[in-house]
């Protein structure tokens, strides 16, 4: 039997929770084991946030150059070099992980331990060294910051169809002819316009009524509209009922409103949910429990049912964001090595979606405040009626925000529009000030930026 080692503490995995935990830990006096089964940086830096920002950016100088003659400007014919746009990604990607791997290599107390770990039992693990070998370890702390992987649906056939997820899609080195897309979330959407504005025929299929199944329909609508403005076929109420592949790609029979349509595509991306990477850690010998979904039950303080065991990031269940999963090390920071008494409950959660208009989001959406039984305002503004957006050609989507009537306190918003997660991040500043719509409606902003779009929205509320 291996030798065990004992730590002050131990984390499994290295996303944008565990990573800044660890330094933070070793700055303490804390003797951590980070262990990694793959890359360090998580998803975020590795498969997610990065390199789909990176690629988003590289389709949207592609989509102005087309549009180059909207602004009185003439260029030659505009081509993409997939192997290019990799390279550029590749890049990027690396410089950021080890970025994050130096960092925890500095740390005096870390050891960066390569392999995949495993309960044995409570406060024990066992780890399967990538070079061979394994390792046991105990620590009074552990915290579990392990994320998700994409998950595929049941369709009849999709297990012998080489279909991509939102890893192998970035690593692909011809342009799809036709893309088709399962899903209509972030992933689905985001990819979709990228492909499209790279040349693709791109076809989503979403089987829910809308797009962004919790977004107010009206959102999830003219984001449909813009979607196909720019040439991307979206079919809503389409069940994927089988799947085959073709010596060119793949064949999908999807029933859409009841009648059965065979759709044929080059590439196949399954964008259609994640799930949590806990199979492989032998929860139960920790005594660590799950919901029937596989995620990691936790309290407001993110502790599991396992005391001294501590599950953050995507891993617990809460929003699946790199920024929520950076606030969970903040609680853990607090309360385990500053003395606080810190929790995730009540925190406002924004969120973007990198299409072209961004969708930013904050807070309660209409729908949400309604089956709330709570009473709103709406306030809207079409992109068209602000100035910065015509001055620069993206004028597409509106700006919506909800107010309670009897405080006059902002309850959410969501701005679809050119960079609204910008000013959706104003938005956010007055909800957590507690401030009252009056003073982003009466404050004096710069002319013309998209941040004075704030005075008129809060013109424009719509009778009930």
């Amino acid at each position: 039997m291996a030798e065990i080692t004992h730590y002050d503490a131990i984390i499994l995995g290295s996303g944008q929770a565990g990573n800044p935990l660890a330094v933070a830990l070793s700055a303490k006096g804390k003797r951590t084991a980070m262990i990694e089964r793959a890359a360090v940086g998580g998803t975020c830096v590795n498969y997610g946030c990065t390199p789909t920002k990176t690629m988003v950016a590289s389709a949207e100088v592609a989509y102005l150059a087309r549009r180059a003659s909207d602004y009185g400007i003439t260029v030659g014919q505009v081509s993409v070099d997939m192997l290019a746009v990799r390279e550029r990604k590749r890049g990027i990607v690396k410089t950021w992980r080890e970025g994050s791997e130096k960092r925890l290599r500095q740390a005096q107390r870390v050891d960066l331990i390569y392999g995949e770990g495993s309960f044995v039992g409570p406060k024990q693990l066992r780890v399967r060294l990538s070079d061979g070998g394994e390792r046991m370890l105990t620590a009074p702390l552990i915290v579990i910051d392990t994320g998700l992987r994409a998950s595929a649906p049941l369709i009849e056939g999709l297990e012998s169809v080489p279909y991509l997820d939102n890893m192998s899609i970035m690593e692909i080195s011809e342009l799809p002819a036709h893309l088709l897309v399962l899903g209509g979330g972030y992933v689905g959407l985001e990819f979709a316009q990228m492909f499209r504005r790279f040349g693709s025929r791109v076809t989503v299929i979403q089987t829910g009524e809308q797009l962004l199944s919790m977004e107010d329909r009206d959102i999830a609508d003219e984001i449909a509209a813009i979607l196909r403005e720019d040439g991307i076929e979206i079919l809503l109420e389409a069940k994927t009922e089988s799947s085959a592949s073709l010596q060119q790609g793949v064949r999908l029979a999807v029933k859409v409103k009841g009648a059965t349509r065979n759709l044929q595509g080059t590439h196949l991306l399954v964008a259609t949910g994640r799930r949590p990477n806990t199979e492989q850690l032998n929860l139960d010998a920790a005594g660590v429990a799950t919901n029937d979904r596989g995620y990691i039950r936790v309290n407001d303080k993110l502790e599991t049912t396992a005391p001294g065991v501590y599950a953050v990031g995507d891993v617990n269940g809460g929003p699946a964001f790199t920024h929520i999963s950076y606030d969970d090390y903040r609680v853990l920071k607090t309360n385990l090595l500053e003395g606080g008494n810190r929790s995730v409950a009540g925190r406002l959660v924004p969120s973007c979606v990198f299409i072209d208009p961004q969708l930013g989001r904050i807070g309660l959406s209409e729908k949400e405040a309604r089956a709330r039984g709570r009473k709103v305002r709406v306030a809207k503004l079409p992109m068209t009626s602000v100035a910065r957006a015509m001055e620069t050609g993206r004028s597409r989507g509106f700006m919506k925000a909800i107010v309670d009537p009897q405080t006059d306190e902002i309850l959410g918003a969501a701005i679809l529009g050119e960079d609204g997660g910008e000013v959706m991040s104003m938005i956010q500043l007055a909800m957590m000030g507690k401030l009252k719509y009056t003073v982003l409606h009466d404050a004096i902003l710069a002319h013309p930026t998209l941040a004075e779009s704030l005075n008129n929205l809060f013109n424009n509320f719509q009778n009930q």
